[in-house]
């Protein structure tokens, strides 16, 4: 396997994220220094003097029985895949792919009133392929559209 750059240069974007996510991301950065170094959690020390390996990964691969965790092994695909399906399928959704949460989060946020070039440029798409290939047509979007022509027509008829 090889990490290699985005098809296109869309691919290549900045995104903002909210303290959140940035929190779990330095939660995670925590743990692997912790692994690196050997110390427990809940153990309190100054993690700042260690250095991850060159290569390390946010998110690398579990290891295999009796294997070494590894901060630079890559996940391989399929095993992202089957990870996934198998949560999937015990939250209750069996038929749910990995590529179904890109479609799932950018009609999320257009339902959220997000506007559509918004959400084309933090997907990497152009407005029109978002529209034509991603955005769902959801219960929530239907009311949207029924109390705005509502209110249209409530102005239109004076009442």
């Amino acid at each position: 396997m090889r990490v290699k750059g985005p098809k296109s240069e869309r691919g290549n974007r900045t995104i903002e994220i909210d303290a959140g996510l940035v929190t779990l991301l330095l939660g995670e950065r925590e743990r692997h220094l912790r692994l690196v170094a050997g110390v427990p959690d809940g153990v309190d020390v100054n993690l700042s003097l260690i250095k991850l390996p060159p290569g390390a990964l946010m998110f690398p691969a579990p290891p295999d029985p009796g294997e070494q965790f590894l901060l630079t092994k890559l996940r391989t695909p399929q095993g992202v895949t089957e990870s996934f399906q198998k949560r999937a399928a015990k939250l209750g959704f069996p038929e749910l792919r990995f590529h179904d949460l890109r479609g799932t989060h950018e009609t999320m946020l257009l339902d959220m009133g997000i506007p559509v070039h918004i959400v084309a440029a933090r997907g990497g798409h152009d407005p029109a392929v978002l529209l034509r290939s991603y955005a769902k047509r959801t219960k929530k979007g239907d009311a949207a559209a029924v109390s705005a022509i509502a209110a249209i027509a409530r102005n239109v008829t004076g009442t």
